[in-house]
């Protein structure tokens, strides 16, 4: 299959990721069946696309037809029957292993044999993933960055048993959408967050060292290495809890001290100091 053949894509889950790759793929002209176990949460996921395509318009990047356009060719339905058109699927749910296992083996009863499936983890083995499936040579990681219509990037991460004739699909396909897809092999965190995230972490040292103060830290990495948000601002973004998970998720599988989480990260946790969502975090909001 090449990505050409692909004109129709599933996607399982209409929150912040699944509505993205919705509203990218539409906006691309290929038709969306997208899934969620909640009419709730689909006519939520459908809201926000349509508000994201308004913002289009108004700075003159999109025309009321273009909306028009992109929001008949997306289908929202709470049916994994109507999956079974699609040439891919792309799993966007909680980031639930066991979750990830149970629709990607309810996938398999459903869809033709040579139908792709791709899922969007950010955090869990597409190895593991794979065998869990009957296709294991047609799984394959398509990791989407946050928020997906304005960001560039895609990680296609090949797992040990994924095809080349499936990753060239993917790969394709991502650049059907306007993405720049780099390739991956699996392993924790990928290739950005296996950067990224220690960054931050190292950040949280320095910070309890006293070398500077937040504000100095954020300006010194914004100016010096021309970021657009500073480590501990980001941290404060993401989740304190988030960068800790996946800091111990890199203790356990790496085995290699160099992952130990921060002390005042674990702390700043403790205390209940997530960052943006809680109101304080390394900052107070």
């Amino acid at each position: 299959m090449s990505s050409n053949s692909i004109q129709t894509v599933g996607i399982i889950g209409s929150g912040t990721m699944g509505n993205g790759i919705a509203q990218a793929c539409a906006v691309s002209g290929i038709r969306v069946v997208m899934v969620d176990i909640a009419q709730a949460a689909l006519d939520k996921g459908m809201a926000t696309v349509a508000g994201s395509l308004d913002r289009l318009i108004k700075k003159e990047k999109m025309t009321a037809e273009g909306k028009a356009q992109a929001l008949s060719l997306i289908k929202a339905s709470t049916s994994y029957d109507d999956l079974k058109g699609a040439q891919l699927v792309i799993e966007a749910a909680t980031e639930n292993e066991g979750l990830k296992v149970k629709i990607l083996q309810q996938l398999d009863g459903l869809l033709a044999p040579e139908v792709i499936v791709a899922t969007n983890t950010s955090s869990i083995s597409i190895t593991k993933l794979a065998a869990a499936t009957q296709r294991a040579d047609r799984f394959i990681g398509m990791h989407f960055f946050n928020p997906v219509p304005m960001m560039a990037l895609v990680e296609i991460i090949r797992g040990l048993q994924t095809s080349d004739a499936t990753h060239d699909t993917v790969k394709a396909l991502a650049e059907a959408l306007g993405k720049s897809p780099i390739t991956v092999k699996n392993a924790p965190g990928f290739v950005v967050n296996r950067i990224l995230v220690p960054m931050i972490n190292e950040a949280f040292f320095v910070l309890a060292e006293g070398l500077a103060t937040p504000e100095d830290i954020d300006a010194g990495m914004k100016l010096g290495t021309n970021q657009p948000i500073g480590p501990l601002a980001l941290a404060d973004m993401i989740g304190l809890d988030v960068c800790l998970a996946v800091m111990n998720v890199y203790m356990a599988e790496f085995n290699d001290s160099k992952y130990r989480p921060a002390p005042l990260l674990k702390e700043m946790v403790a205390a209940g100091w997530l960052g943006r969502k809680t109101g304080r975090g390394v900052y107070a909001y």
